[in-house]
């Protein structure tokens, strides 16, 4: 089920973007195979198998991949695929034997995608990182954040999983679809700070015209103006506001009983110190529901900032089914949406043990083949 019903990809296990990429590919139904470590990389952030989301919906195989005879398996599981995912550093995979010439040969028509954080070459391609580097040298890191205060940390969202995953993901499916309209095979290098930079695009666009400034939080929609902020509530919880044109900022001044006037032109920024010091004043009479009762269905461009707890029951998200339950654990249900081949429900992350590795390979191998790799110790 799901758009990418049939297409077949292999997942060499790693951490972040890559298990990402395969989570939302999978989710949209491609069959995804991930090959992991006998022994798994300690990543200093241990939770339950079941917790970790990234690994849902697809089934897994654990294999040695310094034994020629693992490496041979993975490179039969190639011949049979559209796609690979690997994240380790620039040149691991070649001394396993399973870089991109390698597949290639085995398979000419494989999308061989490859996401780190530098890119595979270049000055800092081998040396470590992590989202925060990556998006630093972007110029994104610099930008978010409040006018005199330090950059603010975005999460790994911006650089991991915008920047990485959903680029290695769209870069697997154009080289796929390239495959089978008659092309070949091919790398596709997905680099964290390209996908960045890439995000940015406008804002580059905007600071070559003259209305973008470097400075953080000086800005319309950076913190700078007082109609594209957060603003704290009697009870201590907190709002947002983006009215940015004019009659959707109008419909808030007429909600919050202001007088336009009063505040004077709307993109002066002169007048932004004022109206943001009367804003907050207003905002801090009344409890954040009061607020959402008032403004949320109304064009004054109005939500109220939930917690993770919280998102799950706001009455958009539960109307739209934004979020699923899987095992007993709430999550995002995937996304986007489509009208004629719908997703499945998710699968809960399953481990790679004896007891499942013939589901995880009746996709790929016959019986026979894959009961000789067991007795043969090849698969645990």
């Amino acid at each position: 089920m799901g758009p990418l019903a049939g297409v077949r990809i292999i997942e060499l296990a790693g951490i972040g973007p890559g298990p990402m990429a395969a989570m939302l590919l999978a989710d949209l139904g491609a069959t995804v195979l991930r090959i992991e470590r006998r022994q798994p990389a300690k990543l200093g952030i241990e939770r339950p198998l079941r917790y970790n989301l990234l690994l849902r919906n697809r089934k897994t195989i654990a294999l040695d991949l310094k034994d020629p005879e693992a490496v041979e398996l993975v490179l039969s599981l190639v011949e049979r695929a559209d796609a690979l995912i690997e994240g380790f550093r620039p040149g691991v995979t070649e001394r396993l034997g399973l870089g991109p010439q390698v597949c290639l040969e085995r398979n000419p028509k494989l999308a061989y995608g490859r996401i780190t954080g530098w890119g595979q070459e270049g000055p800092l391609a081998q040396y470590a990182g992590h989202d925060l580097n990556y998006i630093a040298i972007t110029g994104v890191l610099n930008a978010i954040g409040r006018r005199d205060q330090p950059p603010s940390i975005p999460l790994n969202l911006i650089g991991d999983y915008a920047g990485g995953s959903l680029y290695l993901a769209m870069g697997l499916l154009s080289a796929i679809l390239h495959a089978r309209n008659g092309g070949t095979g091919q790398v596709v290098d997905a680099a964290i700070v390209d996908g960045t930079a890439n995000l940015a695009t406008t804002f580059f666009g905007m600071q070559a015209a003259g209305i973008w400034r470097d400075g953080r939080g000086t800005n319309i929609t950076d913190s700078g103006s007082h109609f594209y902020d957060v603003y704290e509530c009697a009870d201590g919880k907190w709002i947002t506001i983006g009215p940015i044109e004019d009659k959707f900022y109008l419909a808030l001044l007429r909600l919050l009983d202001i007088d336009p006037q009063t505040l004077g032109a709307q993109l002066d920024e002169s007048n932004w110190p004022a109206a943001r010091a009367l804003f907050a004043l207003k905002f801090n009479s009344r409890t954040r529901e009061q607020w959402t009762t008032l403004l949320q269905h109304s064009d004054a461009c109005f939500a109220p900032i939930l917690s993770w707890t919280e998102a799950p029951e706001h009455e958009h998200l539960k109307a739209r089914g934004t979020f699923i339950e899987v095992d007993g654990i709430v999550q995002p249900a995937p996304a986007p949406r489509f009208s004629a081949t719908v997703p499945a429900k998710p699968t809960a992350p399953e481990a790679p043990d004896a007891a499942t590795v013939d589901a995880a390979l009746a996709a790929w191998l016959e019986p026979g083949r894959i009961g000789k790799l067991k007795e043969a110790g090849t698969l645990a």
